[in-house]
């Protein structure tokens, strides 16, 4: 099952988020208020997604998401870290990308758009190795392609 760490500053946002993630067929594995702590719960809990929220309050010299995004790809290079913003954020969401997440979702957010996320996250997973094209799945994530329908089956 795919395992997703939420980050974000509202208790309400990643209850709201959690909510949706569990919808969707995957399995929240932990929280984080801020992003000094989604640092520490990434090394220990090792997410397969990350969703973070852009603009958070300064924690120990992480000023926002994006600070956090640039820490947990130190971490791992990997990471799947998908941003949660709202409208406006433009600049932030480019910042974001630019630091290593590998997808954004506007606030409010919904089971379509993390399911539709989560597909594009998949299709990025593809690498080209010794001539031939090998597909990997974020742990056997399996997501139709108009994005409505996620299955992730249990390893």
């Amino acid at each position: 099952m795919i395992k997703v760490l939420i980050v974000d500053d509202s208790k309400i946002m990643r209850n709201a988020v959690s909510v949706r993630i569990k919808e969707c067929g995957f399995k929240v594995i932990g929280q984080a208020e801020n992003g000094h702590e989604a640092i520490t719960k990434f090394r220990l809990l090792k997410p397969d997604i990350v969703t973070m929220d852009i603009t958070m309050p300064e924690i120990n010299q992480i000023n926002d998401g994006i600070a956090a995004v640039r820490e947990i790809k130190k971490i791992d290079p990997n990471a799947n870290i998908v941003m949660i913003t709202s409208h406006g954020e433009e600049k932030k969401v480019m910042d974001a990308i630019s630091a290593g997440a590998r997808g954004y979702i506007l606030k409010p957010v919904t089971t379509q758009q993390i399911r539709k996320v989560f597909r594009k996250l998949r299709e990025k997973l593809v690498v080209e190795k010794k001539g031939s094209t090998i597909s990997y799945s974020i742990g056997n994530l399996n997501i139709d392609d108009n994005g409505e329908s996620v299955n992730a089956v249990q390893t």
